[in-house]
């Protein structure tokens, strides 16, 4: 590794992927294609940032049924996989039903990854790194939370950038708006998509939302999803790009793709507008496959067999 790594604190998932044509039925049966692929938001930015040509630690918590799998899956996109594996509780799983228009719903159980905590922190895993990157799903459990109040402390001290990514409308909203925003203070980075943006701020516009919290963070990057993104900076929005036309397959990842694509160019130099035009793009290469994570070199179409552990 390099002095200039990424650090990635987040999720690692089994995704089992739904993809149904027809509206889903209570009490019967829904034809749908279904596939399982290896997926959570730390994981695939982590992946995707990797891919896009970053040197990427990524620490993560996994079950004891598929480690070896997930750990594989990592490497194979170029990412240094840190894994503590818990022996008593199943890697995390997620069912996605995925719809015609590629917008999905989710089922989750947080498994091992809901239990990583300060106990799985080593502060030697920010050496030769210069970004820490947390996903907001850490923070929705008492022991991540102070994992990650620890990391972003030792971040701190050793003068590496924090970034937070605010994950979900639910989970956010049930771990409180006000609580949230003081327990990432430290971040100089929010990278939420429009709905969190809003949720956080009471704004009405993802302009004003971007305005306020970059007064809050010092940037602040709003997903807009196929409309694009913007970039606010001090309290002013200093760039706005609009989205790539692409077919919509599956939305799983793509903002876990837009935040890497966003934080990979700005770790090579980038200023805001070509960050965010880097995003854009890595978020419509993501929706046209199936599953969060980048592709390489594997038949996209075929269901994963998972060597348990």
């Amino acid at each position: 590794m390099t002095g200039n790594a990424l650090l990635v604190i987040g999720d690692v998932v089994t995704d089992v992927v739904a993809l149904h044509g027809s509206p889903v039925m209570s009490g019967t049966d829904t034809a749908a294609d279904i596939v399982l692929r290896p997926g959570g938001s730390g994981a695939n930015t982590a992946a995707w940032a990797a891919c896009l040509g970053a040197e990427v630690r990524l620490l993560a918590k996994l079950g004891y049924d598929s480690s070896e799998w997930h750990t594989t899956e990592l490497i194979k996109t170029g990412v240094h996989p840190h894994m503590a594996v818990d022996p008593h509780h199943p890697t995390a799983v997620v069912i996605a039903m995925v719809d015609k228009s590629g917008e999905r719903s989710m089922l989750t159980n947080r498994g091992a990854g809901g239990l990583i905590s300060a106990a799985d922190w080593d502060p030697a895993l920010l050496d030769g790194v210069v970004w820490l990157h947390l996903s907001g799903y850490v923070l929705f459990a008492e022991a991540g939370l102070g994992l990650a109040r620890r990391a972003m402390a030792d971040a701190g001290a050793a003068g590496v950038i924090v970034s937070i990514d605010p994950a979900s409308t639910g989970p956010l909203r049930d771990f409180g708006v006000e609580r949230f925003t003081r327990e990432t203070a430290p971040a100089g980075l929010i990278i939420p998509n429009l709905d969190e943006a809003l949720l956080l701020t009471g704004a009405t516009t993802a302009e004003a939302a971007a305005v306020h919290l970059s007064e809050t963070y010092g940037t602040a990057v709003v997903k807009l999803g196929a409309e694009g993104a913007l970039a606010a900076v001090g309290g002013a929005v200093v760039a706005t790009t609009r989205g790539v036309s692409t077919e919509v397959v599956d939305s799983t990842g793509a903002g876990d793709a837009f935040a890497a694509g966003f934080l990979s160019a700005t770790l090579r130099g980038s200023g805001e507008q070509a960050a965010l035009e880097v995003g854009c793009r890595a978020g419509a290469e993501c929706v046209a496959q199936v599953g969060g994570r980048p592709r390489y070199g594997l038949d996209l179409n075929r269901l994963y067999p998972i060597h348990t552990d």
